[in-house]
């Protein structure tokens, strides 16, 4: 799969189900709708504002960064705003194939995620650590 931004072609990383595209070349993630379904499920957060039906009935956001195509069907994407504090902006299909998360993206994303327990303790820890850990989260 080509990189929405940059172009290049996004490597595969795998976690108990879970295939992320990342691009090593701009550190951009492509979220597929069924992995991010597949993410929330295993951090027990299903039917929060996180879910891709409310990200796509969120209202488009307004920005001055270009939009994208969507990787999957070459569509532009909507540009949304999702967590608090700062919010991130974010790249939607509105045909739902998925979310596109810039660089750092996923990583304001996870820091705004209440109690935040350690990887032993449950499935959300390990997934957190996880992700932490590919995208390089610091506390």
């Amino acid at each position: 799969m080509k990189c929405p931004v940059c172009n290049s072609l996004m490597i595969v990383v795998e976690h108990e189900r879970i295939e992320l595209d990342y691009c090593v070349s701009c550190s951009g993630v492509w979220f597929d709708a069924e992995e991010l379904e597949l993410l929330l499920e295993a951090m027990q957060l299903e039917g929060t504002r996180l879910s891709l039906d409310n990200i796509l009935t969120s209202p488009e956001a307004k920005s001055v960064e270009k939009k994208r195509d969507c990787p999957i069907c070459g569509r532009k994407m909507k540009k949304v705003t999702i967590g608090h504090e700062p919010a991130v902006l974010i790249d939607a299909c509105s045909w739902g194939d998925g979310l596109w998360l810039d660089s750092g993206e996923v990583g304001q994303l996870i820091t705004q995620l209440p109690d935040r327990p350690s990887e032993k303790s449950d499935p959300q820890g390990r997934i957190i650590s996880f992700l932490g850990e590919v995208f390089r989260v610091r506390d």
